[in-house]
């Protein structure tokens, strides 16, 4: 098996570690190191461990975590990301202690977009790429593969509370997969929960629970109370549209990304103008004190 990886051509598309350099720099993979755990399993086997590496070679986006390089030594698979100093956004809303602010939570979101946008369009590949498990940084593919062009015929993968039902359910993973996981994330963001919450019973699937809400003309009620008293009424009209409509149980209603990154961009104008009302001018102000 070594000697036919040692054949492919992908090593030198990025740096090579030994495995004494990651032993050293993890302190032998201490557990009390550990960032976050992510979906690249012990399953991934050599071919796609490459393929994986070759296509994340290509990517280049400012709001995609770059490839570093990658250790493939005594039967050891890794490969070795840029270091994000601030977090995760789940350890924001979940595990820090910290309290985003809804300005930040919306710039978060347009920067994610962005990334996913480019993803499924801007790769350079012909269908782009599907990450497919968009409450971490599993593994993406590249497709579609099939006869018609349409999907990936693949087993499924990815984190529950985020996964595409339709995908759950056919196996066929599309771009529009990655659209409701998006939607998922969304919703964490304006209401502050968790995507699943066993303590809560009947509602521990956020999904339901703000479909529910919002269904009943609730919508006020699902909001983070750290951020209940920022958000512009039209602006939060907006978002909640856009992230309902990226959880549709079909994903042929789910929007694109485009038009998911517009609908986002254009909450963030909303709020700003909320947050900045028009001043009266001098000589307005002037003939109401006369």
């Amino acid at each position: 098996m070594e000697t036919q990886m040692r054949s492919l051509p992908f090593p030198q598309l990025c740096r090579q570690f030994s495995l004494d350099e990651i032993l050293s720099a993890t302190q032998n993979f201490d557990d009390s190191l550990v960032e976050g755990k992510g979906g690249f399993g012990k399953v991934q086997g050599a071919t796609e461990f490459w393929a994986e590496i070759e296509m994340l070679t290509k990517l280049r986006h400012c709001n995609l975590v770059s490839l570093i390089g990658n250790c493939n030594d005594n039967s050891e698979m890794i490969l070795v990301y840029d270091f994000m100093p601030n977090g995760t956004l789940d350890g924001h809303l979940h595990k820090y202690g910290t309290v985003l602010s809804w300005v930040q939570r919306l710039k978060i979101s347009i920067g994610a977009a962005r990334g996913l946008h480019y993803l499924h369009t801007g790769t350079g590949t012909q269908h782009g790429v599907i990450h497919r498990d968009i409450s971490d940084f599993g593994l993406s593919k590249i497709g579609p593969t099939n006869a018609s062009g349409a999907y990936v015929n693949t087993l499924v993968s990815g984190t529950f509370g985020y996964l595409d039902p339709e995908y759950f359910l056919t196996g066929r993973l599309t771009r529009k997969s990655d659209v409701f996981s998006f939607g998922v994330v969304l919703f964490e963001l304006l209401c502050g929960r968790a995507a699943l919450d066993n303590s809560l019973d009947d509602e521990c699937s956020l999904v339901k629970w703000a479909y529910e809400s919002i269904k009943k003309d609730k919508v006020y009620s699902i909001i983070d109370l750290n951020i209940k008293n920022q958000i512009s009424p039209k602006c939060l009209k907006k978002f909640v549209q856009i992230a309902d409509r990226c959880l549709s149980s079909k994903s042929i209603k789910r929007p694109e990304m485009a038009e998911i990154l517009f609908a986002l961009e254009l909450c963030l104008r909303l709020q700003n103008k909320f947050d900045t009302p028009v001043k009266p001018t001098a000589g307005i102000y002037c003939q109401l004190v006369e």
